[in-house]
Parts: C-alpha cells; structure tokens; sequence
C-alpha cells in the first residue's frame, strides 16, 4: 500500500459514515487507551446517532483505502470570542495495516489545509512516549512548547502528554 491508494474525504453524518467512524475511534480507544482522553467503555455505550451528531457537528476527515476507513483524524474549533481563532487536532489514529504508508501525513496534511482557512493557529496534544507521531507532527512543522505532567490515567499509569502547535500565519508553513 502506498499514500497513492489513499483518498482523504470528510465523514459526514451519513449512517454509514457514522457507522464506520464508530468501528474506527472504538479500534482506537481499545488499542491505543492511554492516548485519548475518552474511554472504550464510554464510547461503546453510545448510540450511532451520538456518533452522526458528533461528525455533524465537527470536521472530521477520513482516509480511505478502497471503501475501508484506515485512518481518522478531526479538527475542534475553539469556543469563545478570545479562543476562536485556534483549532486542536483531535482523535488521530491509522488502523496498522495503513501505517508506514504515509496515511498519517496524509490526514494531518489535509486538516492543517482545513484549518488554514477557519483559524490562525493550530494545536495537537501526543503522548510523550509516543516517538512515531511526534515525527510526524515535528516534520510538519508543529513546535513542541511545553508537556503537561500526568495529562491521562489509565489502569493505574500516568501519561504525560506534549503539547505542540502550529502557528498557520507564519509565512513558513
């Protein structure tokens, strides 16, 4: 597989795109626990129209390879007069057999285009030890700028999280 056979589109809340974005983000709160703020539990116990609404109400972008959802990744704007202007790029996740293929720099590409037209300045959180993703966010020229300590807790084991932006007015972005 190579970036080639990857489409990135946005999810919308379509059934089957809800459907397929609830398989996925499930996938990735099971097997990756300690890098997302949200639980498997939590999410498992909520209905499909819970997953429309959220893909309703944020930009979700999907990487396809033929039909099969490989990847996800979503951009939160900020609430409020005085945080309007940044985004947080949340729920990334590449299914394995997608990894290693450039899928990754293939979202985060497509949402860093997304949010150069709806915010001044993008942000991303990753787990310290996560060194693959902090790669790839550094390359696409996110800064690290600080680590928040015991950011999640998961059975017991504190996961520091480094925090990471990227300023989109910067004429060398």
């Amino acid at each position: 597989m190579s970036a080639a056979d990857i489409e990135i589109r946005a999810l919308t809340e379509v059934e089957a795109d809800a459907a397929l974005y609830r398989d996925i983000r499930l996938e990735a709160l099971n097997a990756h626990p300690e890098a997302f703020g949200s639980s498997h539990e939590y999410e498992a116990g909520q209905s499909l129209s819970r997953f429309s609404a959220r893909l309703k109400g944020s930009s979700v972008l999907g990487a396809f390879r033929d039909a099969q959802l490989v990847g996800i990744v979503g951009l939160a704007i900020q609430q409020g007069q005085k945080k309007a202007h940044k985004g947080m790029i949340v729920g990334m996740y590449v299914r394995p057999d997608a990894r290693r293929a450039g899928t990754g720099r293939l979202l985060m590409e497509a949402i860093i285009e997304i949010s150069r037209h709806r915010v001044e300045l993008v942000q991303l959180t990753v787990v310290r030890d996560n060194e693959a993703a902090r790669r790839l966010y550094a390359g696409l020229g996110f800064q690290e700028y600080g680590i928040e300590w015991h950011s999640l807790k998961h059975d017991g084991r504190y996961y520091d999280e480094i925090l990471m932006a990227m300023d989109l007015l910067e004429k060398s972005n």
